[in-house]
């Protein structure tokens, strides 16, 4: 099986055959159906279910029993080694249109969603010029976004030095929240926030109930490490070191204490750092946190010296850390997994010297993460059921999208068509967003995505995702 079985494309192999035949009934909702989808495994929220679900108008009307007999224009009966999923939410997306489109762009970025089963992105405010920190930025953005988006997209703003006034109007207009950087963001039109700008805008985000999500890295900390340079990725690692993430939260965590802003910890790397959040949250304080594919797959010990595509910030960590955050997952202190995916263009990863410290730092999977994530889930024995939480439901919830994230009358029909024990090789160049590197090449990974369907159609067929605003979806 090549990468290319990660294009979207209609289901193989024998349909499941649904129940004997009975005449359709009397369904509330289950009347003028444009499509019906009948899967023995679909995961609802209810658990794993066998089902029919009826489509009209692109919103799920009826979720009933495999056998129900509803009936519609189309159906889609999966083979018996599918399952039907609710599409994946990923809120941690770097799209960079306009400004940097070599380095990725909404038509490549969006038809790798989907080819990943992923139905809704929100965009990062940056690494995009102008970044998203104005209304009149975020109307670029959608303006070129309304062209050429596969699957839905939204927008974060963004908190930089000198932008506390333009966070209300940006809320207005819709976005899902405002990013910030404590440390250094890569790129100068995006500056990060000292502790005190950070405060102030947290204060002003509480007056609106607004969400600040956050890159928790503390500069002093880095200041003092070793500089990064050269290929050992143990080099590397040195120069980010966990205590970082730590300080760095340690601040957000005290400045949601004062202000009663809710905040989130974008990008977790470091498991150390759970404890605190468990307290603080446990003592009323208002946080999420998220991880990344990556940092729950991937190892340092196995990071090759001079592979450059793995570099991150912040880095990939041990083995033990990664089962740390496995177990933060599991006990719910982490809320999500999305990809941070965050490409560039190739000769920004210093691949011809392999020099960690000269490549920039960003992991390219938003088409491989389910997969990435399933095939080290279930070696754990973790269920489906719990990877498309953190995965749809949990990204959902996080801005608010009540009509996505899950198999559920009045949700919209974003749905994926998964082939869980199905294996596959990755092959960078196959892949489709727009630069052909990844840390994930070679690796064999479970879960190939066969069909993604938004608001009941499929996906990439042509450029149909709807931009989504705050409040409204």
């Amino acid at each position: 099986m090549k990468a290319s079985d990660l294009t979207v494309h209609p289901p193989h192999g024998a349909a499941a055959a649904p129940s004997a035949a009975v005449a359709p009934r009397d369904v509330e909702g289950a009347r003028g159906l444009d499509l019906v989808v009948r899967a023995a495994r679909a995961v609802t929220p209810e658990g794993m279910r066998a089902v029919e679900v009826g489509v009209r108008d692109g919103f799920i009307t009826a979720v009933e029993p495999l056998g129900a007999g509803l009936a519609a224009e189309r159906a889609i009966d999966l083979a018996d080694d599918e399952v039907l999923l609710p599409g994946l939410v990923d809120t941690h997306v770097h799209v960079n249109e306009p400004g940097r489109t070599e380095w990725e762009g909404f038509e490549s970025a969006t038809r790798a969603a989907a080819a990943g089963g992923v139905t809704t992105i929100v965009d990062m405010p940056l690494n995009s010029v102008p970044p998203t920190t104005t209304v009149p930025a975020l109307e670029v953005k959608r303006a070129e976004a309304r062209r050429t988006a596969y699957v839905d997209v939204g927008f974060w703003g963004g908190a930089v030095p000198g932008s506390t006034a333009d966070l209300r109007p940006l809320h207005d207009e819709g976005v899902f929240g405002f990013k910030c950087f404590l440390i250094d963001s890569g790129v100068p039109e995006f500056g990060h926030l000292e502790p005190e700008e950070l405060e102030r805008d947290l204060a002003e985000i509480a007056r609106f109930d607004g969400l600040m999500i956050v890159h928790a890295e503390d500069p002093g900390v880095i200041g003092t490490a070793p500089h990064a340079h050269g290929r050992r990725y143990a080099d590397f690692l040195s120069s980010r070191p966990a205590r970082a993430e730590e300080e760095a939260i340690a601040t957000v965590l005290a400045a949601a204490r004062r202000t009663g802003a809710r905040v989130h910890i974008l990008h977790l790397s470091d498991a150390a750092a759970l404890p605190m959040i468990a307290e603080a949250r446990a003592e009323g304080v208002r946080v999420t946190v998220e991880t990344c594919p990556h940092y729950l797959t991937l190892t340092a010990e196995e990071v090759p010296d001079g592979a450059t595509a793995f570099k991150c910030c912040p880095p990939i960590r041990e083995e033990s850390n990664r089962d740390a955050l496995w177990q933060g997952l599991l006990d719910g202190t982490i809320d999500i997994v999305v990809t941070d995916h965050s490409p560039s263009t190739l000769d920004l990863k210093a691949l011809d010297t392999g020099d960690f410290g000269a490549a920039w730092g960003g992991v390219a999977s938003i088409q491989l993460g389910l997969a990435a994530v399933w095939t080290e889930a279930r070696g754990r024995g973790v269920g489906l059921e719990q990877v498309v939480r953190w995965m749809s439901g949990g990204p959902a919830a996080l801005v608010g999208l009540g009509t996505k994230g899950a198999i559920a009358v009045g949700r919209q029909a974003d749905l994926a068509v998964l082939a869980p024990e199905e294996e596959f090789e990755v092959d960078a160049a196959r892949l489709h967003h727009r630069n052909p590197i990844t840390p994930y090449a070679g690796r064999r990974l479970a879960g190939v995505v066969r069909r993604t369907l938004l608001r009941g159609q499929e996906a990439g067929a042509e450029p149909a995702g709807a931009l989504l605003r705050r409040g409204e979806a």
